[in-house]
C-alpha cells in the first residue's frame, strides 16, 4: 500500500512537472510572439498584419520545439546505444 501510494506521489508529481513546463513554454511563446508581432496598441482589434504575425511565429516555435526534441531523442539513443556496447566491451573482456 505505501508503495502505491509513493508511485501515485510520483505520478502527481511528475504532472505538476510537465504542466509547469508546458506553461514555462507558452508562456515564452507568448511573449516573444508579442513583442515581435504586436506594434499597434491605439485600436482596440488585432491587424490582419498582427494575426498572421503571430501565427507564423507560432508556427515556428513550435516546429522549432518539435525538432529540437526530435534531435534530442536521436543522440539519447546514441547515447545509450554507446553505453550499451562500452559495457558490453568491459563485460566481454574480462
Amino acid at each position: 500500500m505505501a508503495t502505491q501510494q509513493i508511485t501515485i506521489d510520483q505520478l502527481d508529481k511528475d504532472q505538476i512537472k510537465s504542466f509547469s513546463d508546458f506553461l514555462l513554454s507558452y508562456n515564452k511563446l507568448s511573449e516573444l510572439c508579442f513583442i515581435d508581432c504586436v506594434s499597434e496598441f491605439t485600436g482596440r482589434t488585432v491587424s490582419d498584419k498582427e494575426d498572421k504575425c503571430a501565427l507564423n511565429c507560432m508556427e515556428k516555435f513550435l516546429k522549432m520545439n518539435q525538432r529540437i526534441s526530435q534531435r534530442f531523442q536521436e543522440f539519447q539513443m546514441l547515447a545509450n546505444e554507446n553505453a550499451i556496447a562500452a559495457a558490453q566491451k568491459l563485460g566481454g573482456g574480462k
